[in-house]
């Protein structure tokens, strides 16, 4: 299974203790011995520059070089835009939020199983992935891209 995922923070957030020991037994289970096809995208790349605790900012960057993280290209670049715009322009997702929707995008392009995370409100949910589903299939997209949480791709087999 080729996944993004911008669950990274969550490996270190104390304040939500039960995403963060799930997450943390995906990357032991899945990330590290190479399970699925793991990405993360130039935009979480971006995240987590600006992290502004500059300890945390270590920590999550750390992670990326420890458990050999690749990154998704962002091209084609106009291609990921446009399509992004569209999640926007059909209010899929909050322009404010814009970022969500080229994480949508740029897993959509690079045809990716799964894009992993925990922002229930904009991104893994059920309403949110059919709106997605609409928007790609109106853009020629018609791979079939599911959004949704680290617990959902693990196997307890």
């Amino acid at each position: 299974m080729k996944s993004m995922m911008s669950v990274i923070n969550f490996l270190f957030a104390d304040d939500a203790p039960e995403k963060r020991d799930i997450t943390r037994e995906f990357f032991q289970r899945y990330v590290k011995p190479r399970i699925h096809e793991v990405w993360i995208s130039d935009v979480v790349m971006d995240e987590l520059r600006r992290t502004k605790d500059p300890n945390q900012r270590t920590l999550l960057l750390k992670v990326v070089q420890d458990y050999r993280l690749s990154i998704l290209p962002q091209e084609p670049f106009a291609e990921i835009v446009t399509l992004a715009v569209a999640y926007v322009r059909k209010v899929v997702i909050p322009r404010k939020k814009y970022e969500d929707a080229l994480h949508i995008a740029v897993s959509t392009v690079h045809e990716v199983d799964a894009l992993i995370s925990w922002n229930f409100q904009h991104l893994a949910n059920l309403s949110k992935e059919r709106q997605v589903v609409m928007v790609n299939q109106a853009n020629g997209y018609f791979y079939p891209l599911r959004i949704t949480t680290p617990l959902e791709v693990m196997s307890y087999e």
